[in-house]
């Protein structure tokens, strides 16, 4: 058992070391090149600014590859674009959308490793850009606006680092954070009290807070690989922690896809229940089926992919709101 354990740390150590060292050799993307970024605005006109990571956009179809992609894999760059439309959209009549390329990891690997694992990979080069990224945007794009964050998914593990590294480092940037939306990846108990600079939203327009949530099924079929046992969840129709129902017809409205492929607002489609014991919001009324049949990655009943979609009018009403929040203390102030 002994030379089992030595034989698992070496590994550990070696696997940490490799992407290190990978990073390291590469360097940071120059976020100089506007090709580096999906979205840049043709004008700054509003007064708050939104910086976006995207989610797990890349699949590796060679086991050969490596784990991380490069920044203008055609793959990733398609599956960026889309995720763009599909969620940083929900933020564009609150402010300019920033949002970075950056190299990403292999989704499939990704969930398959360990917490530990995950964190030696994804902070090798992935940290290394959206570090970059944003760094560049504070200091060349930025010009002391406002800001919201928002991400999912992989995108939100990465947004966690920057918000307990960047934020911790550089608080008068914090201070400019109206809210961080950090969507589609558990944010836990133990990572608040890491971080006792940052704090978890707890109603529908506090500020400089983070909101974070996962959506399943009422029943799930496996293990949901992106949620951790302590998660903390916000109902994103009524904006509570508590476990009261928010039914569908509370909801301003769903982003679905219709039989022609186009986006289409749905009233009343999804409900939301916060579920303290899986730190997840339980829809009930969607179509499993239909939104969740399962796959390879996630189990039937994780609505992972519909974060967004399904409380699309909410979350850009919420935004609205928090960001008049802001606004209007920060005239206060001044």
């Amino acid at each position: 058992m002994r030379i089992k354990k030595i034989i698992l740390v070496v590994i550990a150590l070696v696997f940490s070391f490799t992407f290190a060292a990978q990073a390291n050799e590469k360097g940071a993307t120059d976020y100089s090149k506007p090709e580096r970024w999906l979205a840049l605005p043709a004008a700054v006109e509003k007064e708050v600014d939104v910086f976006f990571l995207y989610p797990t956009a890349w699949q590796k179809v060679d086991k050969n590859e490596p784990n991380i992609c490069e920044i203008d894999n055609k793959s990733m760059v398609q599956g960026a674009k889309a995720a763009l439309g599909r969620q940083a959209t929900v933020f564009e009549t609150v402010g300019n959308i920033y949002a970075p390329y950056y190299r990403q990891a292999d989704g499939a690997y990704t969930l398959a490793l360990t917490v530990k694992e995950q964190a030696a990979l994804l902070g090798s080069l992935p940290k290394s850009d959206v570090f970059a990224a944003f760094d560049y945007y504070i200091e060349h794009y930025n010009q002391g606006r406002p800001f919201i964050l928002a991400s999912h998914s992989q995108g939100s593990d990465l947004m966690l680092i920057i918000l307990a590294e960047y934020m911790k480092e550089h608080p008068a940037v914090y201070q400019r954070m109206i809210a961080a939306y950090v969507i589609g990846y558990s944010v836990t108990e133990d990572y608040l009290a890491n971080n006792p600079h940052l704090k978890f939203a707890q109603g529908p327009d506090d500020t400089g807070v983070i909101i974070s949530y996962n959506t399943e099924a009422p029943v799930i079929k496996g293990k949901n690989p992106v949620t951790s046992p302590g998660g903390i969840a916000i109902n994103p129709i009524t904006w509570t922690t508590e476990e009261t129902l928010a039914t569908a017809e509370q909801s301003l409205g769903s982003r679905l896809l219709d039989k022609a492929g186009n986006w289409v607002l749905v009233k009343n489609y999804a409900d939301a229940r916060v579920d303290k014991a899986r730190g997840v919001i339980i829809c009930s009324t969607a179509d499993v089926k239909t939104f969740s049949p399962g796959n390879a990655v996630f189990p039937q009943g994780v609505y992972h992919s519909l974060d967004y979609p399904f409380y699309y009018y909410n979350l850009r009403e919420n935004a609205a709101k928090r960001t008049a929040k802001y606004l209007a203390l920060q005239a206060a102030i001044q």
